[in-house]
């Protein structure tokens, strides 16, 4: 029997993605499964039901009806994008997954989106290098829920162990490229610089040099779409306290990849200068990026020593990009953000009143 998997945040950049790559497939489990959407308006609604996908306009922030939209439409596979940082919503995803469960008799299973700048030392991870062959579930234990990113990473395994669901944390670094959903196809951190800079006529960049792992946005709904396959072939792959999949390809250069904007936004003559400003404060930096400012330096210079071990042993994940194609490619993405940035994120709406 075909099962159904719903992907939550399908209108963004990453579910939207993930959506596109599933949609595509032309052969293997995903092919035969039943792909449900969650977004937010009737527009959207309207744009992914040209898939051929039964499309939801769900609240998410109502939990009564998220857990509803799970047990009613008999929802087997949860790939949940929509927030790294919502507690609420990950407790009724994985409420309706628990009840579809115990309805059934059969596995389900819960595909969480996290971030990793919680393994950065600005992120309060203490430990230096992590790989996810490590013991990172008691690790996080330790250190407790002060970071919101890691308090739900917490909460998705404890609650997930409780109500009989099989859960997997997918820890995603910096994302670039355009994406192939119908909605958003802009990641959020460079279209945020861009934005920026033309506003204020001038690039900045922080006092300390951050310097993030990435993925391409090609290759991170790859691995998704790899893991979702592992799991419709009932394949025994890591899972629960053991189920992190770190998603990093390579490291960047902050400094360098804005001296590079710099210079593509000057060449088009929406910056004075072909040079990068220190920002003047990091109050300054969180106002005019519209980031949080009480993680704006986890934002902003958060480097961090992430090693990808099961995305390769486990899943055979083979990614098209690395670091010198990244930087090779930052005109096209001062292009892609003139050309597409018109959708809001919303990914740091739920930090924006945190202190």
């Amino acid at each position: 029997m075909a099962k159904n998997i719903l992907i939550t945040g399908a209108a963004g950049f990453i579910g939207g993605s993930v959506l596109a790559s599933f949609v595509t497939r032309e052969s293997g489990p995903i092919k035969d499964a039943n792909l449900f959407a969650a977004v937010r308006s009737a527009e959207q609604v309207q744009s992914l039901s040209k898939l051929g996908v039964k499309t939801l306009q769900l609240d998410l922030s109502d939990g009564k009806a998220v857990k509803d939209a799970v047990v009613s439409n008999e929802i087997d596979i949860v790939v949940h994008t929509a927030s790294a940082i919502d507690t609420n919503i990950v407790s009724a995803l994985i409420d309706g997954l628990g009840l579809r469960r115990e309805a059934t008799g059969k596995a389900t299973y819960f595909i969480h989106t996290s971030i990793t700048a919680v393994f950065s030392a600005e992120g309060g991870w203490p430990y230096g290098e992590v790989k996810d062959t490590d013991p990172i579930f008691e690790k996080e234990k330790e250190l407790g829920d002060a970071n919101p990113a890691r308090k739900v990473t917490l909460l998705v395994t404890e609650a997930s162990k409780a109500r009989g669901v099989t859960s997997f944390i997918l820890p995603v670094p910096q994302v670039y490229g355009r994406g192939t959903g119908e909605w958003r196809k802009l990641s959020v951190a460079i279209p945020a610089h861009v934005r920026t800079s033309i506003q204020h006529k001038s690039v900045h960049k922080f006092d300390v040099e951050g310097k993030p792992h990435a993925v391409h946005i090609s290759d991170l709904a790859e691995f998704y779409a790899l893991l979702v396959e592992r799991v419709l072939l009932d394949e025994d792959i890591p899972s629960g306290e053991e189920g992190y999949y770190f998603t990093t390809v390579h490291g960047t250069q902050w400094w360098a990849i804005m001296q590079k904007l710099a210079e593509g936004l000057h060449k088009r003559g929406l910056v004075a200068e072909p040079k990068v400003e220190i920002w003047p404060s990091d109050d300054v930096a969180a106002e005019w990026l519209g980031f949080p400012r009480a993680h704006i330096r986890a934002i902003g210079v958060s480097s961090g020593d992430i090693v990808t071990v099961k995305a390769y042993e486990k899943l055979g994940w083979q990614p098209k990009w690395d670091e010198k194609m990244f930087m090779e490619s930052l005109d096209d993405e001062v292009q892609d953000c003139l050309d597409l940035d018109t959708v809001g994120s919303s990914l740091f709406d739920a930090f924006k009143t945190s202190k």
